[in-house]
């Protein structure tokens, strides 16, 4: 059996000390550009593609894995593009420390994955029964959205004030008949936002959608401008996507947006097919909510401790809210 050239062999085709084509590949220090080229020639001559991952985490005790725990199902949690922003700045921000993501199922398989440390995304009921699984085993965890328990860092939105602000937008308006439709009802997240809506309607119907999907907030808004007689001039959805779907169902009822209904979203997102419309909503830093919670890892990791962030959400008036008809 051919023998699988080392990073020593490597050394010696390049002319260079083992110490510095080790530096090569892990870029933790500066090394100039002619020998940089010089080993990496030698290791494509050579058949060699980098160090060996399974010696190096005999060697620093460390898989080199950050495990992601979702809340939602991973067939619904990636069709929502705030999904895929979030994973894109936690992918960012552990990648300097050699570190790839593994997306992890709760559940039982949290007792044995070979992960250095773990991200909770989207904290709710189903998610807190893997925490104590994590604890015990000594994973250093971060929360997204959610309280996952004493000591663990939170990277969150300013929930509640944001959706506040949206409700207090409406109410400005003129609006007083106003729906609500929410995201799954066992996240952190929605309670929050539910709270921040109520301050300001606080008899407002509830609609609970199943996901963070267009054709939720379709179903939602059917139900909730079914009846003619017991309409809503605004409905106050806590996503985008919800948003648009509220937005196709007054379309198919005849409904003109703004004019004969007010739709305020939340993520700041674009939404394919949305156009002509503008949006009224919230726009929320994705991607830098990735990105701190990749800190926060990086951070324990390394034996510091790690605080947690509140980002803050931007208010946008778009073109999806008006006064109401009868205001006008």
């Amino acid at each position: 059996m051919t023998r699988r050239p080392t990073l020593a062999d490597v050394a010696a085709a390049a002319g260079v000390s083992p110490s510095t084509a080790s530096v090569v590949f892990s870029r933790k220090a500066p090394v100039a550009d002619a020998t940089r080229a010089r080993v990496l020639v030698a290791a494509a001559e050579l058949g060699y593609t980098g160090p060996d991952p399974f010696a190096a985490s005999l060697r620093t005790g460390r898989s080199g894995i950050v495990g992601v725990v979702l809340e939602e199902h991973l067939g619904v949690a990636f069709l929502d593009p705030v999904m895929t922003l979030t994973m894109d700045g936690l992918a960012d921000a552990v990648a300097p420390l050699g570190a790839g993501l593994l997306l992890l199922p709760r559940g039982s398989g949290l007792a044995t994955a070979p992960i250095d440390a773990a991200v909770l995304i989207g904290v709710g009921e189903a998610t807190r029964g893997s925490v104590e699984t994590l604890r015990a085993r000594g994973i250093p965890l971060v929360a997204i959205e959610g309280d996952a328990g004493e000591g663990v860092p939170r990277i969150e939105l300013d929930n509640r004030d944001a959706q506040r602000r949206a409700a207090e937008h409406l109410r400005d308006l003129g609006h007083a008949h106003v729906a609500i439709v929410t995201l799954p009802p066992h996240l952190d997240l929605t309670r929050d936002r539910l709270a921040g809506a109520r301050e300001v309607y606080p008899d407002a119907p509830v609609h609970a959608a199943g996901g963070s999907l267009i054709d939720e907030g379709l179903a939602a808004g059917r139900a909730i401008l079914a009846d003619p007689r017991d309409r809503p001039t605004a409905v106050i959805a806590q996503s985008d996507l919800l948003a648009a779907g509220v937005i196709r169902a007054a379309e198919e009822r005849g409904l003109r947006v703004p004019a004969d209904l007010s739709v305020t979203g939340f993520d700041g997102i674009t939404v394919d097919g949305l156009a002509p419309y503008e949006l009224t909503t919230l726009v929320q830093p994705a991607a830098e909510k990735g990105r701190a919670a990749g800190a926060a890892v990086a951070a324990l990791l390394e034996g510091r401790d790690a605080a947690g962030i509140r980002f803050t959400c931007a208010f946008r008036a778009g073109g999806t809210t008006a006064p109401p008809a009868a205001r006008r």
